[in-house]
């Protein structure tokens, strides 16, 4: 807190007087705690001749210490930030507009930060301590939140925060920043409605919750939705018919954890008529393709890769996590169980944009067969703002289900 006129150790008799004040035999609402605070700062600027704008610093502070996260409060409550990431007491970065920034501030103690780690924690009942020092949690926003504690996180607890927008973005969004074309995302459209099995990979950062959730809104408002998550991330709008699962940790001894496998296996009996599952990440894989060849169709989910290639090579290894199966019957799983892949792409200007749409058209030759619909073609640019454009390469050649749900696709007249 060097850039304020009190010291830590000034803030820290402030907020110890605050706390000895509280009746902490019940509990206290907002208002209660700000008059406390409000009386102990009055006393003290008497004595130190704060500006009213510093008084309303000092109380801002003390209240974010002793009810919200501290030292990353404002960085929480600033819609430009998108990502933040702690690494012990001492040391906060964000990412701001695609670039990477150190705090101004800190936690004034491991302790500090520790106590704000279970608060973050305990809001999502999630426990965190030496025997499961690794957590993936959720703040009341939805921000994805992921704990590592020491001695595993050799230089202090490590905490990384995704921010997510309070009003979830649509396709409508992503088209105007230029993410997507207009032609693409109607093509999409017609294949999430006509019931197409889409699979959405990229690498860390590259979009695929945010593309995920924009794609969803395509789902017809009558239809019965579960969503599958780690952490509950994903936010449909209009969609009254919604079931919303998440897994949970062995929180402590006698506790089962819950797991993606577990859900997908529980959400098949629970009518859905759409699956959704936040993200493949391992032999959940299996589940999720059975479910997609079972008449679970217009499924949707996401995974981290490369390329759209490199994802069916990914999937294959996931699919070996759950079972030992012969190549082969892994790769007709994916090809009869997956229609569309769409992959993500973060470009040199921290831009996120829809790189390629590719149809798993079937095997041959023992191989999974892919055919680009769509992709994205870079333009010279002399400066360091990257231009091209999603372009049309090919015609959908399984278009079975259009014709089933009585779809007509854009630009075919089909």
């Amino acid at each position: 807190m060097e850039k304020y006129r009190w010291s830590e150790e000034i803030f820290d008799d402030l907020r110890s007087n605050i706390i000895a004040a509280l009746d902490l035999s019940r509990e206290q609402n907002d208002e209660e705690v700000c008059r406390f605070i409000e009386k102990e700062v009055e006393e003290y600027s008497r004595k130190n001749l704060l500006t009213l704008k510093e008084r309303e610093q000092l109380e801002h502070l003390l209240f974010n210490s002793l009810r919200k996260y501290d030292a990353i409060q404002e960085l929480l409550e600033d819609p430009e930030v998108t990502e933040i990431m702690i690494n012990g007491a001492s040391r906060i970065f964000y990412e701001k507009k695609g670039k990477l920034f150190r705090a101004q501030t800190h936690f004034s103690s491991e302790q500090k930060l520790g106590d704000v780690i279970q608060q973050m924690a305990g809001n999502s009942n999630r426990m965190v301590n030496e025997a499961s020092p690794i957590v993936d949690t959720r703040l009341a926003d939805g921000s994805r939140v992921n704990i590592v504690l020491s001695p595993i996180s050799i230089d202090g607890a490590a905490v990384s925060i995704r921010k997510f927008p309070q009003t979830p973005i649509l396709m409508e969004d992503l088209i105007r920043i230029e993410s997507i074309t207009e032609e693409a995302a109607a093509f999409l459209k017609v294949l999430v409605m006509a019931g197409y099995n889409i699979f959405i990979s990229g690498g860390t950062g590259s979009g695929k919750t945010t593309f995920l959730n924009a794609l969803s809104q395509y789902i017809p408002r009558e239809e019965r939705i579960i969503t599958i998550e780690d952490s509950a991330e994903l936010r449909l709008v209009d969609k009254p018919n919604l079931v919303r699962l998440e897994t949970r940790n062995q929180m402590f001894e006698g506790v089962k954890p819950i797991t993606i496998r577990d859900l997908i296996r529980t959400a098949l009996r629970m009518r859905p008529e759409r699956i959704v599952v936040g993200e493949c990440r391992g032999e959940e894989a299996l589940d999720m393709l059975q479910a997609m060849n079972t008449g679970h169709d217009g499924s949707l989910s996401t995974g981290h890769a490369n390329s759209c290639r490199d994802m069916m090579s990914r999937l294959e290894t996931m699919v070996l996590m759950g079972m030992e199966l012969p190549l082969t019957a892994i790769r007709s799983q994916i090809a009869s169980g997956l229609d569309i892949l769409v992959h993500l792409g973060r470009m040199r200007d921290k831009s996120r944009k829809v790189l390629t749409i590719t149809e798993v058209t079937g095997m041959q030759e023992g191989e999974i067969v892919l055919k680009d619909l769509y992709r994205y073609v870079e333009k010279p640019s002399d400066g360091e703002t990257v231009c091209g454009e999603l372009q049309r390469v090919g015609t959908l050649f399984n278009q079975e289900k259009c014709k089933r749900a009585g779809i007509t696709l854009p630009g075919t007249g089909e």
